[in-house]
Protein backbone atom coordinates (compact mmCIF):
# COMPACT_ATOMS: atom_id res chain seq x y z
CA UNK A 1 0.00 0.00 0.00
CA UNK A 2 1.39 3.72 -0.66
CA UNK A 3 2.34 5.25 2.54
CA UNK A 4 3.26 8.82 2.95
CA UNK A 5 6.12 9.31 0.82
CA UNK A 6 4.81 7.70 -1.92
CA UNK A 7 1.31 10.01 -1.47
CA UNK A 8 3.71 13.15 -0.72
CA UNK A 9 5.24 12.16 -4.03
CA UNK A 10 2.34 11.63 -6.18
CA UNK A 11 1.23 14.92 -5.18
CA UNK A 12 4.24 17.06 -6.19
CA UNK A 13 4.52 15.14 -9.12
CA UNK A 14 0.60 15.91 -9.84
CA UNK A 15 1.23 19.96 -8.42
CA UNK A 16 3.16 20.63 -11.56
CA UNK A 17 0.30 20.18 -14.12
CA UNK A 18 -2.86 20.66 -11.92
CA UNK A 19 -1.35 23.61 -10.06
CA UNK A 20 -3.60 26.77 -11.13
CA UNK A 21 -5.38 24.53 -14.14
CA UNK A 22 -8.84 24.89 -14.74
CA UNK A 23 -10.14 21.14 -15.04
CA UNK A 24 -11.75 21.35 -18.69
CA UNK A 25 -13.54 17.98 -18.39
CA UNK A 26 -14.06 15.16 -15.72
CA UNK A 27 -14.78 11.60 -16.64
CA UNK A 28 -16.07 8.94 -14.82
CA UNK A 29 -15.41 5.09 -16.14
CA UNK A 30 -17.12 3.20 -13.68
CA UNK A 31 -19.29 4.17 -10.93
CA UNK A 32 -16.64 4.58 -8.02
CA UNK A 33 -13.71 2.53 -6.39
CA UNK A 34 -13.78 0.99 -2.73
CA UNK A 35 -16.62 2.56 -2.49
CA UNK A 36 -19.18 5.17 -5.02
CA UNK A 37 -17.91 8.70 -6.61
CA UNK A 38 -19.14 10.95 -4.63
CA UNK A 39 -22.55 12.34 -6.53
CA UNK A 40 -21.83 15.18 -8.29
CA UNK A 41 -18.52 14.88 -8.54
CA UNK A 42 -18.16 15.40 -12.43
CA UNK A 43 -19.98 18.64 -12.32
CA UNK A 44 -18.43 20.07 -9.46
CA UNK A 45 -15.12 19.75 -10.44
CA UNK A 46 -15.48 20.41 -14.50
CA UNK A 47 -14.63 24.29 -15.45
CA UNK A 48 -13.08 24.71 -11.29
CA UNK A 49 -9.43 25.69 -11.30
CA UNK A 50 -6.95 23.96 -8.39
CA UNK A 51 -6.18 26.27 -6.00
CA UNK A 52 -3.16 24.04 -4.24
CA UNK A 53 -2.76 20.79 -3.48
CA UNK A 54 -1.59 19.28 -0.43
CA UNK A 55 -1.31 15.87 1.55
CA UNK A 56 -3.09 14.25 4.84
CA UNK A 57 -1.44 11.31 6.38
CA UNK A 58 -1.85 8.85 3.36
CA UNK A 59 -4.64 11.22 1.44
CA UNK A 60 -3.78 13.54 -1.32
CA UNK A 61 -5.77 16.86 -1.56
CA UNK A 62 -6.59 18.77 -4.70
CA UNK A 63 -8.29 21.94 -3.25
CA UNK A 64 -10.57 23.99 -5.80
CA UNK A 65 -11.83 27.64 -6.38
CA UNK A 66 -15.34 26.22 -5.96
CA UNK A 67 -14.83 25.75 -2.32
CA UNK A 68 -14.28 21.79 -2.08
CA UNK A 69 -11.14 19.51 -2.12
CA UNK A 70 -11.11 16.37 -3.65
CA UNK A 71 -9.52 13.67 -1.67
CA UNK A 72 -8.17 10.51 -2.69
CA UNK A 73 -6.44 7.41 -1.33
CA UNK A 74 -4.19 5.16 -3.54
CA UNK A 75 -5.41 2.18 -2.04
CA UNK A 76 -3.30 -1.04 -2.36
CA UNK A 77 -2.54 -0.35 -6.22
CA UNK A 78 -3.40 3.07 -7.14
CA UNK A 79 -1.38 5.34 -8.99
CA UNK A 80 -1.77 8.74 -10.99
CA UNK A 81 -1.13 8.69 -14.86
CA UNK A 82 0.27 11.65 -16.64
CA UNK A 83 -0.38 11.53 -20.36
CA UNK A 84 -1.19 8.06 -20.65
CA UNK A 85 -0.58 6.33 -24.54
CA UNK A 86 -4.36 5.46 -23.87
CA UNK A 87 -6.94 5.30 -21.25
CA UNK A 88 -7.27 1.36 -19.94
CA UNK A 89 -9.48 -0.20 -18.25
CA UNK A 90 -8.26 0.63 -15.17
CA UNK A 91 -8.01 4.14 -15.23
CA UNK A 92 -11.09 5.08 -13.78
CA UNK A 93 -11.21 9.00 -13.35
CA UNK A 94 -9.98 11.03 -15.87
CA UNK A 95 -8.64 14.93 -15.85
CA UNK A 96 -8.04 17.05 -18.31
CA UNK A 97 -6.97 20.35 -18.43
CA UNK A 98 -7.15 23.55 -20.23
CA UNK A 99 -3.76 23.25 -20.98
CA UNK A 100 -4.48 20.60 -22.64
CA UNK A 101 -3.12 17.79 -19.94
CA UNK A 102 -4.82 14.46 -19.46
CA UNK A 103 -4.20 12.32 -15.91
CA UNK A 104 -5.79 9.28 -14.61
CA UNK A 105 -6.32 8.01 -11.75
CA UNK A 106 -5.62 3.74 -12.31
CA UNK A 107 -6.29 1.57 -9.60
CA UNK A 108 -6.21 -2.13 -10.53
CA UNK A 109 -7.34 -3.62 -7.39
CA UNK A 110 -9.66 -0.67 -6.64
CA UNK A 111 -8.98 -0.57 -2.76
CA UNK A 112 -8.91 3.38 -3.26
CA UNK A 113 -11.35 6.43 -2.81
CA UNK A 114 -12.65 9.85 -3.75
CA UNK A 115 -14.23 12.01 -1.75
CA UNK A 116 -15.52 15.49 -2.58
CA UNK A 117 -14.98 17.61 0.82
CA UNK A 118 -16.15 21.41 1.47
CA UNK A 119 -12.49 22.85 1.98
CA UNK A 120 -13.44 25.30 5.32
CA UNK A 121 -14.41 22.20 7.43
CA UNK A 122 -12.07 19.64 5.72
CA UNK A 123 -9.99 19.18 9.11
CA UNK A 124 -13.59 18.29 10.87
CA UNK A 125 -14.34 15.28 8.20
CA UNK A 126 -14.69 12.44 10.33
CA UNK A 127 -11.86 10.82 8.30
CA UNK A 128 -9.38 13.57 9.25
CA UNK A 129 -10.58 14.43 12.68
CA UNK A 130 -9.83 10.96 14.06
CA UNK A 131 -6.21 11.35 13.02
CA UNK A 132 -3.05 12.10 14.98
CA UNK A 133 0.25 15.04 14.11
CA UNK A 134 1.80 14.78 10.86
CA UNK A 135 5.23 13.05 11.24
CA UNK A 136 6.80 15.63 9.12
CA UNK A 137 5.74 18.27 11.48
CA UNK A 138 6.23 20.16 14.50
CA UNK A 139 3.63 19.06 16.77
CA UNK A 140 5.13 15.27 16.12
CA UNK A 141 7.76 15.26 19.50
CA UNK A 142 8.99 12.73 21.89
CA UNK A 143 7.00 14.68 24.50
CA UNK A 144 3.90 13.61 22.48
CA UNK A 145 4.74 10.28 21.73
CA UNK A 146 5.27 9.92 25.55
CA UNK A 147 1.96 11.26 26.61
CA UNK A 148 -0.03 9.02 23.80
CA UNK A 149 1.79 6.12 24.80
CA UNK A 150 1.75 6.18 28.67
CA UNK A 151 0.03 3.07 29.93
CA UNK A 152 0.00 1.68 26.82
CA UNK A 153 0.83 -2.61 26.85
CA UNK A 154 0.70 -2.94 22.91
CA UNK A 155 3.68 -3.14 20.99
CA UNK A 156 5.23 -0.13 20.16
CA UNK A 157 5.49 -1.25 16.22
CA UNK A 158 1.37 -1.84 16.50
CA UNK A 159 0.82 1.69 18.60
CA UNK A 160 2.71 3.69 15.72
CA UNK A 161 0.87 2.51 13.18
CA UNK A 162 -1.85 3.43 14.53
CA UNK A 163 -3.11 6.72 12.85
CA UNK A 164 -4.79 8.17 16.06
CA UNK A 165 -0.95 8.44 17.57
CA UNK A 166 0.40 9.73 14.54
CA UNK A 167 -0.68 10.29 10.88
CA UNK A 168 0.13 8.37 7.44
CA UNK A 169 3.11 5.53 8.95
CA UNK A 170 2.61 2.16 7.61
CA UNK A 171 4.61 -0.80 7.90
CA UNK A 172 7.62 -0.24 5.70
CA UNK A 173 8.70 3.33 7.50
CA UNK A 174 7.96 2.09 10.98
CA UNK A 175 10.18 -1.17 10.68
CA UNK A 176 13.17 1.30 8.95
CA UNK A 177 12.73 3.73 11.70
CA UNK A 178 12.66 1.59 14.82
CA UNK A 179 15.83 -0.23 13.13
CA UNK A 180 17.27 3.17 13.25
CA UNK A 181 16.22 3.97 16.72
CA UNK A 182 17.59 0.85 17.75
CA UNK A 183 14.05 -0.13 19.47
CA UNK A 184 12.58 -3.24 19.80
CA UNK A 185 9.46 -3.83 17.92
CA UNK A 186 7.84 -5.67 20.44
CA UNK A 187 8.40 -3.52 23.49
CA UNK A 188 5.73 -2.22 25.44
CA UNK A 189 4.92 1.22 24.25
CA UNK A 190 4.54 2.66 27.50
CA UNK A 191 7.74 0.83 28.37
CA UNK A 192 9.70 2.53 25.65
CA UNK A 193 12.20 5.01 27.88
CA UNK A 194 11.94 8.84 27.00
CA UNK A 195 15.46 8.63 25.36
CA UNK A 196 14.49 5.70 23.20
CA UNK A 197 11.69 7.77 21.68
CA UNK A 198 13.57 10.75 21.33
CA UNK A 199 15.57 8.99 19.56
CA UNK A 200 12.41 7.58 17.31
CA UNK A 201 10.84 10.84 16.88
CA UNK A 202 14.27 12.32 14.50
CA UNK A 203 14.62 8.65 12.80
CA UNK A 204 10.52 8.60 11.87
CA UNK A 205 11.63 12.32 10.10
CA UNK A 206 14.74 11.17 8.58
CA UNK A 207 13.52 8.00 7.08
CA UNK A 208 10.43 9.87 5.74
CA UNK A 209 12.53 12.91 3.99
CA UNK A 210 14.83 10.09 2.22
CA UNK A 211 12.17 8.27 1.16
CA UNK A 212 10.59 11.15 -0.36
CA UNK A 213 13.66 12.92 -1.92
CA UNK A 214 13.95 8.78 -3.94
CA UNK A 215 10.34 9.02 -4.87
CA UNK A 216 9.32 6.39 -2.17
CA UNK A 217 9.43 2.86 -2.70
CA UNK A 218 8.27 0.51 -5.17
CA UNK A 219 7.34 -3.22 -4.69
CA UNK A 220 4.80 -3.64 -6.89
CA UNK A 221 2.92 -1.80 -8.33
CA UNK A 222 3.48 1.99 -7.13
CA UNK A 223 4.88 4.53 -9.45
CA UNK A 224 5.20 8.19 -9.42
CA UNK A 225 3.01 10.13 -11.85
CA UNK A 226 6.16 10.67 -14.73
CA UNK A 227 6.38 6.96 -14.44
CA UNK A 228 9.20 6.89 -12.52
CA UNK A 229 10.23 4.03 -9.87
CA UNK A 230 10.32 4.91 -6.29
CA UNK A 231 14.27 3.76 -5.43
CA UNK A 232 14.08 3.95 -1.80
CA UNK A 233 13.64 0.34 -1.52
CA UNK A 234 17.15 -0.19 -2.37
CA UNK A 235 18.03 1.24 0.57
CA UNK A 236 16.36 -0.72 3.20
CA UNK A 237 17.94 -1.71 6.05
CA UNK A 238 15.31 -4.50 7.81
CA UNK A 239 12.14 -4.30 5.17
CA UNK A 240 11.34 -7.92 3.56
CA UNK A 241 15.20 -8.66 4.19
CA UNK A 242 14.88 -11.64 6.36
CA UNK A 243 17.40 -14.05 6.84
CA UNK A 244 19.96 -11.25 5.32
CA UNK A 245 22.92 -9.51 7.55
CA UNK A 246 21.97 -6.74 9.27
CA UNK A 247 23.57 -3.94 7.81
CA UNK A 248 25.16 -2.61 10.95
CA UNK A 249 26.06 -5.66 12.89
CA UNK A 250 26.09 -8.69 10.35
CA UNK A 251 23.28 -10.66 12.17
CA UNK A 252 20.42 -12.13 9.90
CA UNK A 253 17.68 -10.05 10.17
CA UNK A 254 14.51 -11.91 11.60
CA UNK A 255 11.15 -11.64 10.91
CA UNK A 256 7.61 -11.94 12.77
CA UNK A 257 3.69 -11.22 12.87
CA UNK A 258 2.55 -8.42 13.97
CA UNK A 259 -1.36 -7.50 14.17
CA UNK A 260 -1.24 -9.31 10.82
CA UNK A 261 1.28 -7.55 9.39
CA UNK A 262 5.20 -8.94 8.85
CA UNK A 263 7.86 -6.91 10.92
CA UNK A 264 11.73 -7.19 9.96
CA UNK A 265 13.94 -6.63 12.99
CA UNK A 266 17.55 -7.35 13.89
CA UNK A 267 17.61 -8.91 17.43
CA UNK A 268 21.65 -7.38 17.84
CA UNK A 269 21.27 -3.85 17.36
CA UNK A 270 16.86 -3.50 18.13
CA UNK A 271 16.93 -4.31 22.17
Amino acid sequence: MPELPEVETTVRGLARYLDGAQLARVTLHRAGLRRPFPAGLVQHLTGAEVTGLGRRAKYGLIHTNRGQTMVFHLGMSGRWRIEPDEIGKHDHLVIETGSGYRLSLCDPRRFGSVDLIDSATLELWPTFAALGPEPLGDDFSHLHLKAALAGRSAAIKLMLLDQRIVAGLGNIYVCEALFRAGINPRKAAGKVTRPALARLVPAIKAVLAEAIEAGGSTLRDYAQPDGQLGYFSKRFDVYDRAGQPCTRCGTPIGRIVQGGRSTWSCAQCQK
